[in-house]
C-alpha cells in the first residue's frame, strides 16, 4: 500500500459540497445558545480554555486526547494513530494560514483575514466528529470554544479553512482500516507461540492492515524477528526477565520497581500532556507547537502500525508463558517456573517487538529532530505513580523505557531493542519526508 497519493493533495472538488453544507450548519449553529464546556474536559487537563494562537493548538490537542483515550477508550496502539490523524489536520490548518512549511496533505483555500484559532478548532472538531460520531458532546465543546473567538470575517474565514482541512483529512483516511473488524486467529500452541494473556481477544489485530500516516507500507521497517529459543541471546534475556521481572523478585531494586510502574501509564496521554508542557516551557509559537506535535504523533502512530505488523507476523510468546513452559523450548539453559508471575499484568498482545519501545523511541527521535541533537531539559509525569521524572536528553527516556518493560516482566530485552530500532527508523522516515520548511 503506497502513500504517494497523500502528499500535498488538494481536495477542492471532492469536498466542495461537503464543505458548503458543513459551513452552513456551523454558521446556523453559531446563532444558537451554546452550552458550557463539559466538565469531562477538566479531568483531561483542558481547563479554562483560552483562545489564542498557541493555546488553540494546545487546547484542541487535549480535547483530542480526551476524546480518543478517555471517552473512546482506545488502547495505546490505536490511540497513537488517531492522535496522528488529528494532529496532522491541526498542522495543516496552521500551515495554511501561517505558511513557512510544507503541508502534510491538505492545501485548503485561505481567504485573507482568517482566524488561526477558528481554523484549528474547526479542523480538529471535524476530524474528531467524523471518526467518533457517537461523541455528541464534541459539538457542544466546539460551539463553546467558538464563543471565545470574536465574531466577524476572520472567524468565518478561519472556520471555512478548518472545515476544508478536516473534511479533506476524513476523505484521505476513508476506509483506512481503523474501523475494520479483524478477528484474532490463534495459531497452534507450542514453544515460542503467543497465546492471549487475558480472557479476551488480543488488542491490535487490525493495526497491520491500517493505512499508515507516512510510511509506504506497514511492513516497511519490519524487524528480523526474535532470536531462536536455543540461542545465547534468548537464554540471556530469558534469565534476565525471569529474575528482574518477577512479582517477588529479590534482585529488582525499589528504584527499578518504581520505574517499571511509572511507565505503565497510558503512554499516549502521558506523552501528549508532557509535550504540551514542553511547548509552554520553551515558548513555542502556534506553528512550532503544531509542527512538534504532528511530527511526534505521526511518527508515533506509524511506529505503532509497524510494531503491530511485526507483532502479528511473528506471534511471539510473552515471558509469562515462556518462563512457565521453559521445559518445552528445547533449551537446556532455561529452567521452567510454573508459578512465575510478572511484576504487573502483561499487556494482551504478542510480545515481539515492544510497542512501548517502538512508540517512545519514535517520539524521542522526532523530538530530537525538531529541537536539535543537543541537550534539552524536560520532564514527564505518570498518573500511575504521581511522580515526575526529569531528563537531559530525549534518548535518555528510551533507555529507561526499555529497562522498565523488562523490570515489569513484560518483555525480553531483545524485543525492546528491536522495537527501538523500528521506532527510530520510522521517525527518521517521517521527518525526512514530512513537515519540512518551504524551499
Amino acid at each position: 500500500m503506497t502513500h504517494n497519493h497523500k502528499r500535498h493533495v488538494t481536495f477542492a472538488i471532492a469536498i466542495a459540497s461537503l464543505l458548503a453544507a458543513a459551513f452552513t450548519a456551523t454558521t446556523s449553529a453559531n446563532r444558537l445558545a451554546r452550552p458550557a464546556v463539559p466538565g469531562a474536559l477538566d479531568s483531561s487537563g483542558a481547563r479554562n480554555l483560552q483562545v489564542s494562537s498557541h493555546r488553540a493548538v494546545a487546547d484542541w490537542s487535549l480535547i483530542a486526547q480526551n476524546a480518543i483515550v478517555a471517552v473512546a477508550r482506545k488502547f495505546p496502539g490505536e490511540a497513537a494513530v488517531y492522535m496522528g490523524i488529528v494532529h496532522a489536520a491541526i498542522y495543516d490548518a496552521v500551515v495554511a494560514i501561517e505558511g513557512g512549511y510544507r503541508p502534510y496533505a491538505i492545501t485548503p483555500g485561505v481567504p485573507p483575514n482568517s482566524s488561526l484559532d477558528a481554523a484549528v478548532a474547526a479542523a480538529a472538531h471535524r476530524v474528531l466528529v467524523g471518526r467518533f460520531p457517537e461523541q455528541t458532546n464534541l459539538d457542544a465543546v466546539y460551539l463553546a470554544y467558538l464563543d471565545g473567538i470574536p465574531e466577524g470575517e476572520a472567524k468565518s474565514n478561519g472556520i471555512q479553512v478548518g472545515e476544508e482541512v478536516g473534511l479533506g483529512m476524513l476523505l484521505l483516511r476513508a476506509n483506512d482500516g481503523l474501523d475494520a473488524s479483524v478477528p484474532y486467529v490463534q495459531p497452534p500452541p507450542g514453544p515460542g507461540v503467543y497465546e492471549p494473556t487475558a480472557p479476551m481477544a488480543p488488542f491490535g489485530a487490525r493495526l497491520p492492515r491500517v493505512m499508515p500516516l507516512a510510511l509506504e507500507d506497514p511492513s516497511q521497517f519490519r524487524p528480523n524477528g526474535p532470536p531462536a529459543l536455543t540461542s545465547g541471546e534468548y537464554t540471556h534475556d530469558f534469565n534476565e526477565v525471569k529474575d528482574l521481572g518477577r512479582l517477588d523478585s529479590v534482585v529488582r531494586t525499589p528504584g527499578q520497581t518504581a520505574v517499571a510502574k511509572f511507565w505503565t501509564d497510558h503512554d499516549i496521554p502521558q506523552w501528549n500532556r508532557n509535550l504540551l508542557r514542553l511547548a509552554d516551557a520553551r515558548g513555542l509559537s502556534a506553528i512550532e507547537t503544531a509542527r512538534m506535535l504532528a511530527m511526534a504523533h505521526v511518527a508515533g502512530g506509524d511506529a505503532m502500525i509497524g510494531c503491530f505488523d511485526a507483532k502479528y507476523h511473528y506471534l511471539s510468546w510473552r515471558p509469562l508463558h515462556a518462563i512457565r513452559r521453559a521445559d518445552t523450548d528445547g533449551n537446556r539453559l532455561t529452567e521452567a517456573d510454573p508459578a512465575w508471575q510478572p511484576l504487573l499484568p502483561t499487556p494482551n498482545h504478542p510480545e515481539y517487538p515492544s510497542a512501548h519501545a517502538c512508540h517512545t523511541t519514535s517520539i524521542a527521535e522526532a523530538l530530537e529532530s525538531f529541537f536539535g541533537p543537543g541537550p534539552v531539559r524536560f520532564s514527564l509525569d505518570s498518573l500511575v505513580t504521581g511522580e515526575t521524572r526529569s531528563y537531559d536528553r530525549f534518548k535518555d527516556v528510551v533507555e529507561e523505557v526499555n529497562n522498565a518493560r523488562v523490570w515489569a516482566g513484560f518483555h525480553f530485552r531483545y524485543s525492546d531493542e528491536d522495537g527501538s530500532k523500528l521506532g527510530r527508523k520510522v521517525a527518521r522516515f517521517v521527518v525526512t519526508h514530512y513537515f519540512l520548511p518551504v524551499d
